[in-house]
């Protein structure tokens, strides 16, 4: 298979244009602007179309008209501007509309605005998070089927570091395959009559009982949290603590695990790849098996949450992580440090391991 050497941002753009994007509408922001740039000049080429919109609110908006007359349509932003975004992306789920929302974070401050929402009403988006650049290749082509399948927005995750990363990585092929028929997009009335797609619904469903439609929407959620549970783990057999984090920073909590292992300190690692549904119950099952859970997070405290409502108190939840930025406020911050992301785990190591050890 050949790889290419990209940035993360060109990556993940390039991999939703062969998913099958064509429709992308953006508007410049830090840190993804790389996204735009490179739809500007790659969708005419396979004719699709680009659009800088005058505002994030526009852009989606755009969006949403691609995605209803059944075109593969993506946007991306940074935190601030998703902000904008969210009566839209509230009224899209409601619409069961798909597209692909990719959100190239500041720092992981934005973990509650992906998973919780900040529209209204009763909806999800499924919320997907890579940890290097050919996964994020893999998950943006993950990220179009699944909204397919289900007729719900997805999010992907991302950050800066992520975005502004080069690495080599390969595409996957799609052997022929072309996006499912959507025989309830506005097509402009080809062979039947006009119609519209709106927040109550699409022809075939049409509802215009709203407690019903939105009854119907939330009963989906259930079957998505059942079905797209992701994550991967690390050095879990012997573990006596685990480390959780999601995005980029898990690659650095991989290489501090390696250190803390060198060191001999039995610690193991959890990598939620899908935030929402949240992969509970496979780390429910790791926390039978170990003394305590050190969440490492580029925030306040927000996965903590998530962690906490898995385990339901079968052993301590540690926050290990905390806010940390540069200078410009991207999110590349001290707390990034190998040495110092190891020397937390070595605190949380001593007081929920060696400590007890020492008292039996």
């Amino acid at each position: 298979m050949t790889r290419v050497l990209l940035e993360g941002s060109h990556a993940i753009a390039e991999a939703a244009i062969q998913a099958g994007c064509r429709f992308y509408a953006g508007y410049p922001i830090t840190p993804s602007t790389e996204i735009l740039e490179y739809m500007s000049h790659r969708m005419p080429q396979v004719g699709g179309v680009c659009m800088n919109a005058e505002s994030e609110i526009e852009a989606i908006n755009m969006v949403w008209g691609a995605a209803a007359c059944g075109v593969r349509a993506m946007i991306a932003s940074t935190g601030q501007g998703i902000s904008l975004m969210q009566e839209s992306l509230a009224e899209m789920a409601n619409a069961e509309l798909p597209c692909v929302v990719v959100n190239m974070m500041r720092g992981q401050g934005d973990y509650f605005q992906a998973t919780r929402g900040g529209g209204h009403g009763d909806y999800r988006h499924i919320v997907l998070s890579p940890h290097t650049v050919q996964e994020g290749v893999d998950v943006v082509a993950l990220a179009f089927e699944l909204a397919d399948r289900w007729r719900n927005p997805v999010d992907v995750l991302g950050d800066f570091l992520l975005g502004h990363t080069a690495e080599a990585v390969a595409f996957p092929s799609r052997d022929g395959r072309e996006p499912p028929a959507k025989p309830w997009a506005a097509t402009g009335a080809r062979g039947r009559r006009a119609h519209n797609v709106t927040p109550l619904g699409s022809p075939e469903k049409l509802n215009l009982d709203p407690g019903s439609h939105h009854a119907a929407i939330a009963a989906k959620l259930p079957r998505i949290a059942a079905a797209e549970q992701r994550h991967e783990t690390g050095v879990l057999d012997d573990a006596e603590i685990a480390v959780v984090a999601f995005g980029s920073p898990a690659r650095f909590v991989k290489y501090a695990v390696r250190v803390c292992r060198e060191r001999g300190m039995r610690v193991g690692w959890f990598r939620p790849i899908s935030l929402w549904p949240f992969p509970a119950d496979a780390l429910a099952g790791v926390a039978t098996r170990v003394r305590a859970l050190a969440v490492f997070e580029q925030n306040a405290g927000q996965m903590i949450d998530d962690v906490r409502l898995a385990v339901l108190g079968r052993v301590p939840v540690v926050a290990i992580g905390g806010i940390s930025h540069d200078h410009s406020g991207f999110g590349v911050g001290p707390a990034l440090e190998p040495d110092h992301i190891v020397a937390r785990i070595a605190d949380a190591y001593g007081q929920h391991v060696a400590s007890r050890t020492t008292e039996g």
